[in-house]
């Protein structure tokens, strides 16, 4: 099979390689779309390991995000073949990942694919839905959430998602996605390039509840939180200090089946919206993630 890698550390390198083989409670997927993030950037450039996400290695399988169908099934693996599925490789470390023709999966990372969505569409949520769907459950359920980087892709769900659950959201990008983002569901917009604690304690004089830092602001954002509210930190390494007993809580994405599922269900319902920007063939892999590093709204899709 064909496969993307980063083993020069200076962008994905298409490779040949044997299909793999599900061991125990592991799933085979042929792949039909899987979307590019910038997680995918960091670690094809070296970034990743220079930060100290993951340690050095020969060669680092490239993509998170995969919607395709079971192809073959290890043993205690509760997936059928046939069955049409997304799913999220959630280890930077692994030699062959989702950028690929077949990807190997644990079956508790994976969930059945929603219903009257085609899979391009369908790889653009896994990992932005989830990373978002995991801050807000750790805000202890606030009655109002500021979301930095609100027209991104964990922005932009994390708007959605706090909708769904009748929070009241502040949201702040850049002037132009304005549109985009109350459309997303927010209810008031603050433009990034004004004074973010002032402009949101205008609308929340106490400060917010919680805060989706999916922009990673830092302090400039938490300065808009309510003394003893919390603070969801999207990025490894150091945290935010606790000022004002602000809890915070730093998210680092795990697949979850079941958290998977409950997406589903939510885009199938049109609740949360899958955001397809453009889409490459696999061989044209470098293409796309230079397209990444512009300015672009919505999901990059790899097809093999």
């Amino acid at each position: 099979m064909r496969a993307l890698v980063a083993r020069r550390l200076d962008g994905p390198e298409l490779i040949e390689t044997p299909v793999p083989e599900p061991a125990a409670g592991q799933v085979r997927i042929k792949v039909a779309a899987a979307a590019v993030n910038p997680v995918d950037l960091a670690v094809s450039s070296g970034a990743a390991v220079e930060f100290g996400l993951t340690q050095a290695r020969d060669q680092f399988g490239l993509g998170w995000d995969v919607a395709g169908t079971i192809d073959a099934a290890g043993p205690g693996a509760d997936l059928t073949p046939g069955m049409a599925v997304v799913g999220l490789a959630d280890l930077l470390g692994r030699s062959l990942k989702t950028h690929a023709d077949y990807v190997i999966l644990d079956a508790e990372a994976v969930a059945p694919a929603p219903n009257g969505v085609d899979p391009v569409a369908a790889s653009t949520y896994p990992l932005n839905a989830l990373t978002a769907l995991q801050a807000l459950n750790a805000l202890d359920n606030p009655k109002n959430v500021l979301v930095t980087g609100a027209a991104g892709g964990v922005g932009g769900y994390a708007v959605e998602l706090a909708k769904h659950r009748g929070l009241e959201v502040i949201a702040t990008a850049s002037k132009r996605d304005e549109e985009l983002v109350r459309r997303l569901g927010a209810d008031h917009f603050v433009d990034r390039a004004d004074d973010l604690a002032a402009a949101v304690r205008r609308i929340a004089p106490a400060g917010v509840d919680g805060l989706v830092d999916a922009a990673i602001v830092g302090i400039g954002a938490q300065e808009a939180v309510r003394n003893r509210g919390h603070h969801a930190h999207l990025q490894a390494g150091p945290k935010p200090p606790h000022l004002r007993s602000i809890a915070v809580h730093q998210i680092l994405i795990q697949a979850n089946r079941d958290e998977l599922t409950e997406l589903t269900k939510l885009v199938e319902a049109g609740v949360i919206s899958t955001r397809v920007a453009d889409t490459y063939p696999l061989e044209d892999a470098a293409t796309a993630y230079k397209r990444l590093t512009e300015s672009v709204r919505g999901r990059v899709v790899l097809v093999p």
